[in-house]
C-alpha cells in the first residue's frame, strides 16, 4: 500500500512539475521570470489564482478556457503535464524502489534524475517552440551534474575521474558559447547540441548514450518517412528541431537502461 501512495506522489508531484514546464518554456525564450512572478494567461495578461493551476484538473474543470477572458487554452498544456508526470512514474518504477525495503542510493539517484529530467523537458519544449537551445538551462544540468559528482565521490567513494573529464569539456565549451560565439554573433546552435549531448552521456553513461542515438536515429528516419509518404514540406527538415529529439530519446534510453539494471 505504502509503494502504491509512492508512486500516485510521484504522479502528482511530475504534474506539478510539468505545469511548471509550460510556463518556463514560455517564458524563457522571453528572458521573463520564471520563478517570482505570478502565472498569468498570455491573451488577458490576468493573474491566475490557485485553482487556476491545478495541473490537469484545472484544465478539465474549466473546459480548456481562460475562467477570465474564456480564451481557449492550448492542449498543450495539459498534454505536458500528463507526460511530465508520466515519465516521473516511469522513472521512479524503472528504479524498482520498495519503501518496505529501502535503498537510500536508490533515492538519492531519483532526486537527480527527477532534477536532470525536468530540466531536459524544458530543453526540449524551448527547441521544439524556438529551434534553440536555452543556456541558462543548460548551466542549470552542469551545475546538477556537478552537485551528482560532489554527493558520488563523498558519499559513495566513487571514481569521477570520468565525471570530471566530461565536466571540465563542458565548462570550457560553455565559456567559449557564452562569450567567444556570443561576442561574434555566431549562430551557437551545433556546440550546444554538442554541450547537451555530453550532459547526456555524463548521466546516461556512455552505452546509454549510444542507445540515446540510435533511437533517434530511428525517430527522426521514421518522421522523414512519414512526412515524405504525406508529402509534407520538407523545409521541416532542415529546421528540425534536433534537441527536442535528443532530450526525448534521452528520457526513453535513462528509464529502460534503469529497467534492465534494477530488475
Amino acid at each position: 500500500m505504502e509503494n502504491i501512495i509512492f508512486y500516485v506522489l510521484i504522479f502528482i508531484i511530475g504534474t506539478l512539475f510539468g505545469s511548471f514546464s509550460t510556463l518556463a518554456v514560455y517564458r524563457i525564450p522571453l528572458h521573463q521570470d520564471i520563478t517570482h512572478e505570478r502565472s498569468y494567461c498570455p491573451n488577458c495578461n490576468h493573474k491566475l489564482s490557485f485553482f487556476d493551476m491545478i495541473p490537469i484538473l484545472s484544465y478539465i474543470f474549466l473546459k480548456g478556457r481562460c475562467r477570465y477572458c474564456k480564451q481557449k487554452i492550448r492542449i498543450r498544456y495539459l498534454l505536458l503535464e500528463v507526460l511530465t508526470g508520466t515519465i516521473f512514474l516511469l522513472y521512479a518504477i524503472s528504479l524498482n524502489i520498495d519503501l518496505n525495503n529501502f535503498e537510500m542510493s536508490k533515492i538519492i539517484y531519483l532526486i537527480v534524475g527527477i532534477l536532470y529530467i525536468i530540466g531536459i523537458i524544458i530543453l526540449a519544449g524551448i527547441d521544439k517552440e524556438n529551434r534553440k537551445i536555452s543556456k541558462p538551462i543548460l548551466g542549470y544540468e552542469i551545475i546538477i551534474l556537478s552537485l551528482y559528482m560532489i554527493y558520488l565521490y563523498i558519499i559513495e567513494n566513487a571514481n569521477i575521474y570520468r565525471y570530471a573529464i566530461y565536466l571540465i569539456v563542458l565548462l570550457i565549451l560553455f565559456i567559449i558559447d557564452t562569450t567567444r560565439l556570443k561576442k561574434l554573433k555566431v549562430n551557437s546552435y551545433a556546440i550546444e547540441i554538442i554541450i547537451l549531448c555530453i550532459i547526456q552521456s555524463a548521466f546516461s553513461y556512455t552505452y546509454g548514450f549510444v542507445l540515446t542515438t540510435i533511437i533517434l536515429l530511428l525517430a527522426t528516419a521514421l518522421e522523414c518517412l512519414i512526412r515524405k509518404i504525406l508529402k509534407k514540406d520538407d523545409q521541416y527538415l532542415k529546421q528540425m528541431p534536433i534537441g527536442y529529439n535528443l532530450c526525448m530519446a534521452n528520457i526513453i534510453t535513462i528509464i529502460i537502461i534503469n529497467m534492465i539494471a534494477c530488475r
